[in-house]
């Protein structure tokens, strides 16, 4: 199978032009798909049943995947499935009447105002990697973008005087403004600190790691980490949390739900939507703490 996935991975790249991270995403659950059916005996698409899928979705069932990681993976197999189809590579698809566990939906962490205010004055030196630091904090939260966008801007796609980042999530691209406090952050940041964290190397990448080179997911995600725990917030907080706070908080402070939809990159309009849950249910549970004998 594995010419078959990489056509299909192909076809990904270059004709729905999906986003780094959906390709990498959907190659890692195919090869794994695959060498699954090959320990079954199963080389080829064309000999794919229902019932060996099936038996893959129990086999993450035993394995602890949990219901999201396994619907991901489903939605993985049903789009190269439906591909083989079109492509007249199988007479039907196996894929086609499978069922996707049910996910409970979950209110994403969301930090108050002033959680995030105490959190986004933790990185309050002066040198290069604390104002890189506040840079990166403060345009997450000024912007609601994912960290995979924020590592991946470069220093031509932010625009400081009118105060606007072109995000690129694949063939996609966003303009999202920016506040004060972010404008102030990155000018010292790109004044100050930027030229010494490069070590006199030329890159187009805003952000680096203070070798010079390109900023890693996992390593924004320890920054983000050590500064919650500096600001000696209980949740668990990691990027995604900003941007769930962003979001949050623009709908609060009446921001129109379309724009923030627009903002965040939202293909479904339901999915922004669900952070108004959030905000209903904050007035009850002020309410309650105010006024419950055993609150």
């Amino acid at each position: 199978m594995t010419k078959e996935i990489e056509d299909f991975i192909a076809y990904l790249e270059h004709v729905k032009q999906a986003s780094k991270n959906t390709v990498v995403s959907y190659r890692r659950d195919l090869l794994q798909l695959q060498e699954y059916l090959e320990q079954q005996g199963i080389s080829e698409p064309a000999k794919v049943t229902k019932t060996s899928l099936n038996s893959y979705i129990l086999y993450l069932e035993r394995q602890g995947k949990a219901t999201t990681t396994i619907s991901r993976i489903l939605a993985s197999v049903k789009s190269f499935f439906h591909f083989e189809l079109n492509e007249g590579k199988i007479r039907r698809d196996p894929a086609e009447l499978l069922k996707t566990p049910k996910i409970e939906k979950k209110i994403p962490t969301i930090l108050t105002v002033d959680e995030v205010n105490r959190f986004l004055q933790q990185p309050d030196g002066d040198s290069p990697k604390e104002l890189r630091d506040k840079a990166m904090l403060e345009l997450l939260y000024a912007t609601g973008i994912r960290v995979s966008e924020l590592i991946g801007l470069q220093v031509t796609d932010v625009n400081l005087p009118i105060g606007f980042i072109t995000c690129h999530d694949g063939a996609k691209e966003r303009m999202i403004p920016f506040g004060k406090m972010a404008s102030l952050s990155l000018q010292n940041y790109l004044t100050h600190a930027r030229t010494a964290l490069l070590k006199g190397n030329e890159t187009p990448w805003l952000f680096t790691n203070c070798n010079g080179k390109p900023m890693s997911r996992q390593g924004f995600w320890k920054i983000v980490k050590y500064y919650g725990e500096k600001a000696g917030i209980q949740e668990d907080i990691t990027p995604h949390t900003l941007r769930h706070s962003f979001a949050a908080h623009l709908i609060s402070g009446g921001a129109d739900l379309q724009a923030v939809q627009t903002m965040l990159g939202h293909a479904d309009l339901a999915t922004t939507q669900a952070y108004c849950t959030y905000i209903q249910k904050e007035p009850l549970r002020a309410a309650y703490a105010g006024a419950h004998p055993r609150r």
